[in-house]
């Protein structure tokens, strides 16, 4: 990375120092409003770099304002920062956005910021979209654009005790199959299972460390800033570059009992003691403590309860990611009632 890159958040809050802030201070003095970057994009996440200047990459700001302030005074804003934007921040494309706290949820989430958050909403809101609008910077806030955010800003306890839950659930009946495919032959399909179960290995530790995992371009780098990153990475890794089921099962179980110290390490849960399995006395090995039993004992929330006794073995997460538009999220919380 050149020594001369300035990110995508830094540009955005120049924009909106230099070329914005003085439009709003100059035609509309005393006006209250919020301004962020928040959204898609690398530069919201913190990841951007040289290369993603190549598209989609300029200062942006989006500015919140309240309902009344909307109607009144919106499209005359819009039409003073196309008008005066321009000559103030010349030398590249910029971007701006004018909405309401709840239009812009709704567009974002599908959910309305002025109601209560259920464990229904939690499970359907797509992980990655939560990082975007938790992520980015707020630059300016009078009309409680944070506290927003704020509600945002994890999973409750329940919610995510059940998550946890149904992440061991992905883990557990994948492991077997990696020497039983490699059994007969299928080194390739071993190495898939592997390598998915790298995945959901990881996924728990975001759970973990209550970080929400962002899209699969960034994934990996997410995972490297994770506390445990450092020191899980290489364990991990060694899954993927075995050439032999035996090695792969020898490496996921290192992989597995390390996820499985990290658990413990929360004291979220008694101590769960893990042990080698042999399903059916085949010739596979199989590290497994019942992490989703000691879990799912600490769920209190009556309705996250109910979720999970019905939906014992797994979350929604393949549907959720299969389901991206916020739109879409009406059709996953029919799956709860």
């Amino acid at each position: 990375m050149c020594s001369d890159f300035v990110s995508g958040q830094e540009l955005s809050r120049r924009f909106y120092t230099e070329a914005v802030r003085p439009v709003l201070e100059s035609s509309y003095p005393g006006l209250p409003y919020s301004a962020a970057l928040l959204g898609r994009g690398s530069e919201v996440l913190g990841f951007d770099d040289e290369m993603s200047g190549d598209h989609n990459w300029e200062p942006r700001v989006l500015l919140f304002l309240r309902k009344d302030d909307q109607v009144r005074h919106g499209d005359r804003l819009a039409d003073a920062l196309s008008r005066e934007v321009p000559t103030r921040f010349a030398d590249r494309p910029t971007e701006y956005g004018i909405h309401t706290l709840r239009s812009y949820f709704l567009e974002q989430l599908d959910f309305d910021v002025e109601g209560e958050i259920g464990a229904r909403d939690w499970f359907t809101f797509p992980e990655q979209n939560l990082r975007m609008i938790t992520a980015g910077a707020v630059f300016h806030d009078e009309i409680g654009l944070q506290a927003v955010r704020d509600r945002f800003g994890y999973y409750p306890r329940d919610v995510w005790l059940y998550l946890m839950v149904a992440a061991w659930w992905r883990v557990h009946p994948e492991m077997n199959l990696v020497g039983r495919a490699g059994y007969v032959g299928d080194e390739l399909g071993s190495a898939l299972i592997g390598s998915q179960l790298v995945q959901d290995l990881m996924r728990l530790c975001f759970l973990m460390e209550r970080e929400y995992a962002p899209y699969s371009k960034w994934f990996g780098t997410a995972f490297a800033r994770l506390s445990c990153g450092p020191s899980l990475a290489p364990i991990l890794g060694k899954v993927l570059r075995t050439e032999s089921w035996q090695a792969r099962e020898e490496a996921l179980m290192a992989a597995y009992g390390a996820v499985a110290a990290l658990h413990n390490s929360l004291g979220i849960t008694p101590p769960v003691t893990t042990g080698i399995e042999r399903m059916c006395d085949r010739p596979f090995k199989v590290l497994w403590g019942d992490f989703p039993g000691a879990l799912t004992a600490e769920i209190k929330d009556p309705e996250v309860r109910r979720i999970a006794e019905r939906w014992p073995v797994g979350g929604i997460e393949r549907l959720r990611d299969a389901l991206w538009k916020a739109r879409d999220r009406r059709r996953l919380i029919a799956l709860f009632d």
